[in-house]
């Protein structure tokens, strides 16, 4: 998929400046700052809007963090609602497994966020899994 600038997935620019790559990771890493006020799209947001058009491999991360984030959020809220229903159903016995659940859920996605810092602090791009493509 190509994108503004000549840029594909996979295949960054051929010259990012420091500042490019500081800001494609504080895409990533400011979604752990927004998120305890659990408004965790906000620093990506922010970021897209601030420097997108300056630089498409900002404005890349900054999408793929974003979508990520809203993914997070609907992915949550539905999480929350069938959680609620089984807690309900089983008399709380389901929160023997949903907890245990919960906390590998979290686990797994603070190691995403670290791995898109990473890529991003690197020069190179990354694709969250399982996130659904709200804004391109």
């Amino acid at each position: 998929m190509s994108e503004p600038g000549g840029a594909t997935w996979g295949q960054p620019p051929e010259a990012l400046t420091q500042e490019e790559k500081t800001w494609a990771l504080v895409a990533h890493i400011g979604t752990l700052v927004a998120a305890y006020i659990a408004l965790g799209f906000l620093a990506p947001l922010l970021v897209m809007l601030v420097k997108g058009d300056a630089s498409p491999f900002v404005r890349r991360h900054a999408v793929e963090s974003l979508n990520f984030q809203i993914s997070l959020l609907i992915y949550s809220i539905v999480g929350a609602i069938v959680a609620f229903v089984l807690a309900v159903a089983t008399f709380g016995i389901g929160l023997v497994v949903l907890v245990p659940l919960v906390i590998v859920l979290a686990i797994a996605v603070l190691v995403l966020i670290i791995m898109a810092t990473v890529k991003a602090g690197n020069g190179e791009d990354y694709r969250y899994p399982l996130t659904i493509r709200f804004i391109s």
